[in-house]
């Protein structure tokens, strides 16, 4: 097989703190429903890049139909029970511009067919079919709207720690308007489930077309039919897992699915023999069956302050590593490698999550890895280790807007707590414990989001304790259910979204209220009792977020937007660095939601608008 790839030890490239962040140039999103016999809602992006003063007209075919331009928000109602086609106008000193022109949907959410892989029998004879699990967007061919990469699961998935077979994991990518670009199969060597298949959607070399990145192994077929490495390979054991075998990382097209380059994934689960036994997987990684040396994770970062890094990991039980590369001009080199088990990393070992975030948290222009109780810099040295040890749920952004900087709200596994508390708010620069919740035992979930605008800062709460403010209060001892939130309606509160069920919490009485945005739709939670979406993200349409949920019968995304205006005109969270980064580490492992690098909620102040050049634009300057 023909390695496409240049390595270098280390890269060094020196940016200055100010330096913009290329990130994605959208088109304005708009989006128009019917929402009801004489009204029709209409919503469009306000850019990162826009000005203070930029003013939009809202046309109705040809004919404007808002009487003053507006300024407050980015949103508007047309009361007419008329069939017509909208688009928006922007004004911005002396410059004009128009948007494309948008049909109007009938109801509250556009359908997107899909197209389930065909099912199969594992070696040991049980039959599976498959399932529409995680979704990233990116835009594939640049048009400067996002497309939806889909994930399909068989339904004999595996956690890592169950023996068994099972079926292909399948990457496919969909126009807005339900065309299938490519579909990608990864093949028998690539075991499916929640830690196996991080896939990275993200323009990684700027070039105005975002690639996809994941693991991929001998017998993977790309999206024009090319097989990586060895065809008829099959390193399945017994039990149904593999062990043994290599093991690639691919940068694949994402306006075709073609294979661009592929290498050898770092770090291998055998560094030191090519003929494997259980006892140096054992000694490597803490155990002999592939339950800690197959836990993996995935990012983007702006590691330079300019230009997004891929991020991949393995392990965080025992031994960790997370490997940085750079996709340029058609050649992946590797940036930088964090091992925990190299000399004086030692003390990192076994404290990472679920989940990671990428995130600004020492203010100097570039990204560190928030890898659950530790943080690594942006040049892969170790930051700070908080020493927590292992947890299940994490939330970085300003939670409490008096403190400076980011803050790290985390649910922690480990039966012996710090300090006997298994809920920390931390500060994110510093991994300094501000305050933390009583708890025994494993802490499997928690949230942090603005749901009572009575105080200043997120609430945070979790499976021990209450609901507790920004400054670690205890406000009430029954808490909003917490798998995921959304800013959905027209204030600043964050809705919970618990499956396909999206609730306001009643601060007032401490009761949740269903808004029935999901009823009658056929809409359905993936993930078990994660009951997260298939994708929570500002994908359209103005700061808030749409929710994709897959249909019962797997043969349809339904994408859902807000029809309820709101007065509050923020930038489309997208073009927020953290939170788009966020947006395209979601489907890793146990999903969570976005979070900005701002505080979202009540008493906010404006945002500053964000230190970015949107790609292309860099060329005029």
């Amino acid at each position: 097989m023909k390695i496409h790839i240049v390595i270098t030890l280390t890269l060094f490239i020196a940016f200055s703190a100010s330096a913009q962040r290329l990130m994605e140039n959208l088109d304005r999103g708009t989006v128009v429903v019917r929402k009801n016999k004489g009204e029709v809602f209409i919503s469009w992006r306000l850019l990162g890049t826009d000005s203070e003063n930029i003013q939009f007209n809202v046309y109705r075919g040809s004919r404007k139909v808002n009487k003053k331009p507006i300024t407050g928000s980015t949103n508007f109602i047309d009361k007419t029970n008329k069939k017509a086609t909208y688009k928006i106008e922007a004004i911005e000193k002396d410059k004009i511009t128009s948007s494309d022109v948008v049909e109007v949907w009938d109801k509250h959410y556009l359908t997107i067919p899909i197209h389930p892989p065909s099912g199969g029998t594992t070696p040991d004879g049980v039959g599976y079919t498959y399932t529409a699990n995680d979704v990233s967007v990116g835009d594939l061919d640049g048009d400067d709207e996002y497309e939806i990469i889909l994930k399909w699961d068989p339904n004999n998935a595996k956690d890592n720690s169950h023996n068994g077979y099972t079926g292909n994991v399948y990457l496919d990518a969909y126009k807005m308007n339900g065309t299938r670009l490519w579909r990608i199969d990864l093949g028998k060597n690539i075991r499916a489930g929640a830690h196996y298949t991080q896939f990275m959607v993200y323009d990684l070399d700027s070039d105005g077309k975002a690639e996809i990145a994941c693991k991929t192994a001998d017998g993977t077929i790309d999206g024009i039919g090319n097989i990586i490495g060895n065809a008829a390979a099959d390193y399945r054991n017994k039990q149904g897992r593999i062990l043994a075998g290599p093991e690639f990382l691919t940068v694949f097209n994402g306006e075709t699915g073609a294979a661009m380059a592929t290498t050898d994934y770092l770090p291998p689960r055998h560094p030191e023999t090519e003929n494997p036994a259980s006892d140096q997987l054992d000694k490597v990684w803490g155990d002999g069956y592939g339950n800690r040396s197959d836990r993996f994770l995935a990012g983007v970062g702006y590691f330079d302050g300019e230009r997004p890094s891929l991020l991949m990991t393995r392990g965080y039980y025992t031994r960790t590593v997370l490997s940085a590369w750079d996709w340029r001009e058609g050649e992946l080199t590797h940036r930088w490698i964090f091992d925990s088990n190299q000399k004086g990393n030692a003390n990192y070992a076994g404290q990472g999550n679920h989940q990671l975030s990428i995130a600004d948290v020492d203010e100097d222009g570039k990204d560190e890895v928030v890898f659950g109780a530790m943080t690594i810099d942006d040049d892969g040295s170790g930051l700070y280790n908080s020493r927590l040890g292992h947890g299940d749920a994490m939330h970085v952004s300003d939670l409490d807007p008096d403190r400076p900087g980011l803050e790290i709200w985390s649910a922690f596994e480990d039966e012996n707590a710090y300090d006997g508390k298994g809920l920390w708010l931390r500060d994110a620069k510093t991994g300094k414990k501000l305050w933390g919740v009583p708890a025994t035992g494993d802490i499997g979930r928690g949230l942090a989001a603005d749901v009572d605008p009575r105080y200043k800062g997120y609430e945070m709460w979790g499976s021990t304790g209450g609901l507790y403010n920004a400054k670690g209060e205890k406000i009430s001892s029954r808490k909003p259910r917490m798998n995921f939130a959304a800013w959905w309606d027209g204030d600043l509160i964050r809705e919970i979204l618990d499956g396909a069920n999206l609730y306001k919490w009643n601060y007032k009485n401490n009761t949740h209220e269903n808004l029935n945005v999901f009823e009658g739709t056929g809409a359905t939670k993936i993930n078990g009792t994660k009951a997260n979406p298939n994708l929570s993200a500002d994908i359209l349409g103005d700061w808030r977020e749409e929710l994709i949920f897959r249909n019962e019968d797997n043969t349809e995304l339904l994408i859902f937007t807000t029809t309820i205006p709101t007065k509050h005109r923020i930038y489309t969270l997208m073009h927020n660095p953290q939170y788009r980064l966020s947006v395209a580490w979601q489907n890793v492992s146990y999903n969570q939601p976005p979070h900005p690098d701002f505080y979202l909620g009540e008493e906010m102040e404006a945002p500053p608008m964000p230190d970015i050049i949107l790609i292309g634009d860099e060329k005029d300057n």
